[in-house]
């Protein structure tokens, strides 16, 4: 009986081999095949571009790394020469400001209203990267009882974009987190800006990207300052705390991350 059994099933599986499979079942494994085949190579090939692009981005930031620290010995040597000759040194111009608004709506004339929706400053407490030149100068002087300002160094411009950093993406311009490059390539990639180091020289150095740079930026939402604020009704050269406050800015920003 067992070999009938061990029988039957052979000539049952050559009967099952023998049948021809429908065509339509071979298009599908057909298509099926390609469709993995394709898959395969098109993961292989991103991951390749992925690698690549890496390898791009960290060659980048040891490209901007150099350039801080070469930029940085040079100020010192030139400081050092001044003072062994028994000169003064002039530090450079800033080429950079950030201004963050400090004071609310109340009583406020409607050009000082423009010029703080000209600056992007439509809340209390947020903050713009803004280029340094005698426009922009002339109407920070308009809106100074209302801002403060002054001049963030790399340390700060970096803490920024990574800590509160938002980018416009999409054509509905979304709030979207800077936490993944793409995004920024997505948006900047035209400008020659394809990472979040990208982004951070861009601002620092007021390239020729900067305006793309800065617009793609939301507003940085800052918090109240730890200790708050001295006097927010003066200026920070009598003992308060609006208008033009130079390097001490990034002591403030700190405060306010």
């Amino acid at each position: 009986s067992g070999t009938d059994v061990s029988s039957s099933s052979h000539e049952l599986a050559k009967m099952v081999a023998q049948t021809p499979v429908p065509e339509s079942v071979l298009k599908k494994r057909k298509t099926a095949d390609r469709l993995n085949a394709q898959k395969a190579t098109e993961a292989a090939e991103a991951r390749k571009t992925r690698i690549a692009k890496t390898r791009t981005i960290f060659k980048r930031a040891e490209t901007y790394v150099k350039e801080y620290r070469a930029e940085e010995r040079s100020l010192i040597r030139l400081r050092r020469e001044a003072k062994r000759t028994g000169n003064f040194f002039v530090e450079p111009e800033a080429k950079l400001l950030f201004v963050m608004r400090i004071r609310g709506i109340n009583a406020m004339h409607p050009k000082i209203k423009k010029i703080l929706q000209l600056l992007r400053l439509r809340q209390l407490h947020n903050g713009v990267f803004v280029k340094a030149n005698k426009a922009t100068i002339n109407m920070l002087r308009k809106v100074e009882p209302y801002i403060a300002y002054g001049y963030p160094n790399l340390k700060t411009v970096r803490e920024l974009i990574y800590k509160r950093g938002y980018g416009k993406v999409g054509p509905g311009k979304d709030r979207i987190p800077l936490n993944d490059n793409a995004t920024i390539e997505e948006a900047l990639g035209k400008s020659g800006i394809i990472c979040t180091e990208d982004l951070i020289h861009e601002i620092v150095s007021v390239g020729p990207g900067f305006k793309h740079a800065s617009n793609f930026l939301w507003p940085f939402k800052l918090s109240n300052p730890h200790g708050g604020f001295k006097q927010i009704t003066k200026h920070f050269i009598e003992g308060g705390d609006n208008g033009n406050r130079e390097h001490e800015i990034n002591d403030l920003i700190r405060r306010m991350c």
